[in-house]
């Protein structure tokens, strides 16, 4: 007896977990298959890099506020306005990233700096 299927025998079934030689099949895994897709991810790390970049120049602001001379109080404030116009930068920044309006409440948060930076200037 061979294997080979003869006109009037139907072929042999396979095992699923076997190969057919003869119909190969190969599974293509993409990208976007794991758990995140590559987008988000990109969107997430940029965000995070730009807003933590941003917020660096404003606390070195608030930092070079704090060493001015005592006699410059109009800079020392000068110096903290703009820590906390870069504060709010970062936010929107990071909502523009993630496709969001830029306006909203959250533009609060980037005012953190210019208080912060007032009390320790002034305290």
């Amino acid at each position: 007896m061979s294997d080979t299927p003869t006109p009037s025998t139907p072929p042999k079934k396979r095992p699923r977990h076997l190969m057919d030689p003869a119909n190969p099949h190969r599974e293509v895994k993409s990208a976007a298959t794991g758990s995140m897709h590559l987008e988000p991810v990109q969107k997430w790390v940029l965000s995070i890099l730009a807003a933590v970049t941003i917020a660096h120049l404003a606390a070195g602001l608030v930092i070079a506020a704090m060493y001015v001379d005592d006699g410059r109080t109009d800079a020392q404030i000068g110096l903290n306005v703009l820590a906390g116009a870069f504060g709010v930068i970062a936010v929107a920044v990071f909502r523009t990233i993630h496709q969001l309006k830029p306006v909203s409440a959250w533009l609060l948060l980037g005012l953190v700096p210019t208080v912060v930076g007032l009390w320790l200037t002034f305290r």
